[in-house]
């Protein structure tokens, strides 16, 4: 008997088995029952509520007031206490179902307003890289060739060619020298083609 007592004993390094449970554990699906409740609270904020609320109690009265007596279950005399109950009961229940659908709604908030701050934070650098990218094809355009300095390029070669083989210009073929950025001018026209039909 005493080696028994000492197993017992000796046996703080191990953990307990589990006793039977008389009532399975009741786990609801946090889930359901949270949209259950939202849905409840959106109900008990709505008129239709109201009114029906408002029926519910003006049936009660009217029937505990005038119906036979022996039909009556709750007394005029001592106030309507089980309707006074009933109500109270309601408010109980209703206060946490109301925070309960209160939680879920800041939870969702606080969801939709991280996903606002990461959204924010892409446009940002959106915008930045962007903005970089701007930047470097402005530089980039200022190396490209402009169509004033290809015109000019393009004048100073048909002046070249107008020159005569012996490097000196004839007399009827000078024409005075035009500026570089002279934007007026207009090169030689070239007849338009004819496509054959």
């Amino acid at each position: 008997m005493a080696e028994k007592s000492r197993t017992v004993a000796s046996g703080l390094d191990t953990p307990r088995e589990s006793r039977k449970r008389w009532l399975p554990r009741l786990r609801p699906n946090p889930d359901a029952f949270g949209s259950a409740t939202e849905n409840f609270a959106r109900f008990m904020g709505t008129p239709q509520f109201l009114f029906y609320m408002t029926v519910f109690v003006a049936v009660w009265l009217a029937f505990n007031s005038w119906a036979p007596e022996e039909w009556r279950f709750d007394s005029a005399a001592i106030g309507f206490t089980l309707l006074t109950l009933m109500l109270s009961l309601q408010a109980s229940y209703a206060a946490p179902l109301l925070l309960l659908a209160q939680n879920r709604q800041d939870d969702r908030d606080r969801v939709s307003l991280q996903q606002d701050r990461q959204r924010a934070e892409r446009n940002l650098s959106d915008t930045e890289y962007l903005t970089r990218e701007i930047a470097e094809l402005r530089i980039a355009l200022r190396e490209v060739a402009t169509r004033d300095f290809v015109r000019s390029e393009l004048r100073s070669v048909l002046e070249e060619l107008l020159e005569s083989p012996d490097g000196q210009e004839s007399p009827t073929q000078r024409k005075p020298k035009r500026r570089v950025s002279d934007t007026t001018a207009v090169l030689p026209k070239i007849p338009p083609r004819r496509d054959s039909q």
